[in-house]
């Protein structure tokens, strides 16, 4: 297949193999397009390069969820990186889908999957290098329309006067039910607003210009209720190139039991629902066998909390072992760790044992809900380190409501509670040198959690308690820490009303692109585009807000109670730790599995 971007442009870009498509599983459609079997021609985007997009699980299998339907041809879409961008601006080269080498402005859906507030601006500019007018007021009959899924979906309105639509919640069953909408719509040769408001008759679909903050409309995500037999493709792209995550990626359940009140993706992701071993031991041969990977990942917002985790285990890698492919097992919790598992999963390959303690004193961990104790964190970390591991990183954030320096002190000091029992288990014996790091986030208050009325620090406030943990750490200790701007920005956003929307506009205007990137962010490009809008970010960021007040994401309902939410949070204040779903339901809203009744339904 010839590339639509010139040879001697790829020679001179980075990583060329991020333009070219062909990949192994991907899916090519031009004979049925050319037989006119083909009525529906979509984009699935991702605002980021290759190496990011290609790593994300959902992005990967919807596209092959599209590409089952005969009347479409869904391909993929990336944000080049500034090489690849300059170039193509200055050879007069527009946003192309990888699968057909094809401008995507004659497509008819395009649809952008959310992850990060920061990749907003890069939103922009995709639509700007395809030549589609950014806000959606201006597209006419003939152009794609624009729409927009993902977990940084929820919160509508920061990106609505840019996007036709939302779909909301879990994509599987609803990406068919729009596209089914978008094929009924076309052949009725109506005008372009009848789509919109067609389209908006589907649960989990918002339209933003149909609708304003105040109208009354509420918007229900959407949730596989058969998550057992839930689309998952036989058949997986294999990326050209080197990316974040090469590897098989099994979705063993989605949703969290846990509850931490700081933790977005816990709630939006309720209720929780498990696959059945078989099921999942299907799912791995099925991709090993097709993609040829020699890693297999379990994925799921905490993978300890699978019901039957060992069996799992077992099972995989009696198949896993075999061919040399070794299992990850990612968001283990400290306090379900045990030796057999590790030294179950450590059979074929050793990698680094990551923990995210989160906060360094038990009273802080009971503020957020964590559960952890720190007896827990030091049997887990002295089992690794007896069966041969000397790589241990330790997450926390910094910021949390209630904080104090005493609890920013407790970081350092359970840093070098590791670093003890590392030397006291090698005493008198060789060892390899402990890498053993901690590494800090900013606290962001985000919507849908018990956290979501609290004020975020202060740009100097963040710099103080970052540098105060600094000293404080032994220097055999690696630290990392994120900068606080890009959590600030990250906080404005993510609690935006529509005029955040103009913010992001005026800073794209002036060069934004890529703002998740340290190299490529610019705070003070940022602040001037607040300025010339005339609001501040402190003012979505640092401000504390009221039970009663309205906020912008009202109306979209996740199926966790408003109640509960400040219910949670009234508990942090007290220190007082809300039991995991299956110890005892806590009346979220969401139909669970857990003990009790639940009030809400799946809708």
């Amino acid at each position: 297949m010839k590339s639509y971007i010139s040879d001697s442009i790829l020679k001179s870009v980075t990583k060329p193999a991020r333009y070219v498509g062909g990949e192994v599983n991907s899916i090519d459609k031009s004979s049925e397009l050319a037989c006119g079997n083909i009525k529906i021609r979509a984009a699935m985007c991702f605002a980021d390069i290759y190496d990011i997009g290609m790593s994300h699980l959902g992005f990967k299998m919807l596209y092959h969820l599209l590409n089952e339907r005969e009347d479409t041809w869904c391909e993929r879409v990336f944000a080049p990186w500034t090489d690849m961008e300059a170039k193509m601006r200055e050879h007069g080269y527009k946003l192309y889908a990888l699968e057909s080498q094809t401008p995507v402005d004659t497509f008819d859906l395009m649809g952008f999957s959310l992850q990060y507030e920061m990749s907003y601006t890069n939103i922009l500019n995709m639509l700007d290098l395809a030549g589609i007018p950014l806000f959606s007021k201006d597209r006419v009959e003939g152009q794609p329309f624009i729409f927009a899924g993902g977990p940084s979906a929820n919160n509508t309105e920061p990106m609505a006067d840019f996007f036709d639509f939302y779909n909301l919640g879990e994509g599987e069953e609803m990406l068919n039910e729009i596209f089914d909408c978008y094929a009924q719509w076309k052949d009725s040769n109506l005008p372009r607003q009848d789509f919109l408001k067609m389209v908006d008759k589907i649960p989990g679909v918002y339209v933003p210009s149909l609708h304003s903050a105040n109208d009354g409309f509420i918007v229900k995500k959407r949730v596989v209720s058969d998550f057992e037999n839930a689309y998952f493709p036989k058949k997986m792209i294999v990326p050209l190139c080197e990316v974040v995550h090469d590897r098989v990626s099994l979705e063993i359940f989605r949703g969290c039991i846990r509850g931490c009140r700081f933790c977005q993706a816990g709630f939006i992701y309720r209720p929780v629902r498990e696959r059945s071993i078989d099921r999942l031991v299907s799912m791995a041969k099925d991709q090993l066998e097709s993609t040829g990977y020699e890693e297999v990942s379990l994925l799921s917002l905490s993978t300890s909390d699978y019901t039957n985790l060992f069996p799992l285990a077992d099972t995989l890698l009696s198949t896993c072992e075999p061919q040399h492919v070794s299992l990850a097992l990612p968001s283990l919790r400290v306090d379900n760790m045990s030796l057999d598992l590790v030294k179950r999963v450590s059979r074929v390959r050793k990698s680094g044992l990551t923990l995210a303690p989160e906060a360094g004193t038990q009273r802080l961990r009971d503020v957020i809900n964590k559960g952890v104790t720190e007896e827990e964190l030091e049997k887990a970390v002295r089992l690794a380190f007896e069966n041969g591991w000397n790589n241990v990183k330790l997450y926390f954030m910094l910021g949390l409501p209630t904080e104090t320096d005493e609890d920013i002190l407790g970081i350092a000091a359970l840093g070098q509670k590791v670093l003890n029992i590392y030397e006291e288990v090698h005493r008198g014996r060789k060892a390899r040198r402990p890498e053993i790091s901690i590494s800090v986030s900013t606290f962001v208050p985000k919507p849908f959690t018990p956290f979501q009325w609290e004020a975020q620090d202060s740009y100097d406030e963040i710099i103080r308690k970052q540098n105060l943990l600094k000293n404080s750490i032994n220097r055999k200790i690696k630290f990392n820490w994120h900068d606080p701007e890009t959590s600030i920005l990250e906080a404005a956003i993510s609690r935006g009303d529509r005029t955040i929307g103009k913010v992001i506009y005026e800073v794209w205007k002036n060069g934004a692109k890529f703002d998740s990137w340290s190299e490529e962010m610019n705070y003070s490009r940022w602040m001037d585009a607040f300025e010339k809008v005339g609001v501040t970010a402190g003012a979505y960021a640092e401000r504390k807000y009221e039970f009663d007040e309205p906020l912008a994401w009202d109306h979209v309902d996740i199926g966790v109670r408003k109640q509960f939410l400040i219910e949670e949070n009234k508990k942090a204040y007290a220190e007082i730790i809300t039991p995991n779903c299956r110890e005892k339901c806590a009346r979220c809203g969401v139909a669970c599995y857990g003990k009790g009744l639940c009030v809400g339904k799946i809708n």
